[in-house]
């Protein structure tokens, strides 16, 4: 089992930009898939980003690439979610996820533990 805390949120202008950190605990960090998802007011969470066991491997929403990077950190326990160029419409809050199988899962059921989220608000 695996706990996951976020940090990093917060109130930042259209155009700026944003680290999201999600803490892991545990010594199987490293054997978990990791995720972010997000979920605005009045809509169903959705998947933002996906990171591979070794880091090699990343996958995006289309409403996120080129401006979300997602990485790994083992010898901290740690995944980020670097976020450029913010828009109004990334207003959410933003949740950590592991995924303890194979594969870059999408969907919230293909993870098996979430952290508690963190709330990100872009003004226009």
């Amino acid at each position: 089992q695996v706990h996951l805390v976020e940090s990093g949120g917060g109130l930042v202008q259209a155009g700026g930009s944003l680290r999201l950190s999600c803490a892991a605990s545990g010594r199987t960090f490293g054997t978990y898939v990791m995720g972010w998802f997000r979920q605005a007011p009045g809509k169903e969470r959705e998947f933002a980003a996906a990171i591979s066991r070794s880091g090699l491997n990343t996958y995006y929403a289309d409403s996120v690439k080129g401006r979300f990077t997602i990485s790994r950190d083992g010898a901290k326990n740690t995944v980020y979610l670097q976020m450029n160029s913010l828009q109004f419409e990334d207003t959410a809050v933003y949740y950590c996820a592991a995924r303890n199988k194979l594969g870059l899962g999408v969907g919230t059921t293909d993870y098996d533990y979430w952290g508690q989220g963190t709330q990100v608000t872009v003004s226009s």
